[in-house]
């Protein structure tokens, strides 16, 4: 039996910011989008572009529309490959945020105390009226 050479499909920018838009406008499984927009014959098939519409939603979600249309194959100029990396927050920043966090969360009880106090007061002033 003769194995089928399949080689990679491009997709236009508008096809996967129409694939991705309609799955999340509609609220679309994965599996929903990759039938609707590919040809599917086997589940191989369905399994690849599964994939690729995850990819292409990561793309979405931390660049926007805009990360479509930016070539990132092969090799950039100055020796640079691929996406560029996250930049890492520095550890003053990271502690700010730890800081702010505890911060509210302790806010959050307080007020969640303070509320359990005035209702059970309310409850108090009730039973006395009865």
């Amino acid at each position: 039996m003769k194995k089928e050479h399949r080689t990679n499909r491009r997709y236009s920018a508008e096809f996967k910011i129409r694939a991705i838009l309609d799955m999340r406008t509609n609220h679309l499984g994965y599996n929903e989008t990759v039938y609707k927009y590919w040809d599917v014959k086997n589940s191989v098939e369905a399994h690849n572009n599964l994939k690729t519409l995850k990819l292409w939603e990561r793309i979405y979600l931390e660049e926007g529309e805009k990360g479509f249309m930016e070539e990132k194959r092969g090799r950039a100029k100055g020796g640079k490959k691929g996406r560029p990396p996250k930049v890492p927050l520095p550890p003053d920043v990271e502690r700010d945020l730890i800081e702010e966090n505890q911060q509210l969360r302790m806010e959050i009880e307080y007020i969640k105390k303070l509320s359990a106090l005035v209702l059970a007061n309310e409850r108090a002033r009730k039973n006395k009226q009865k």
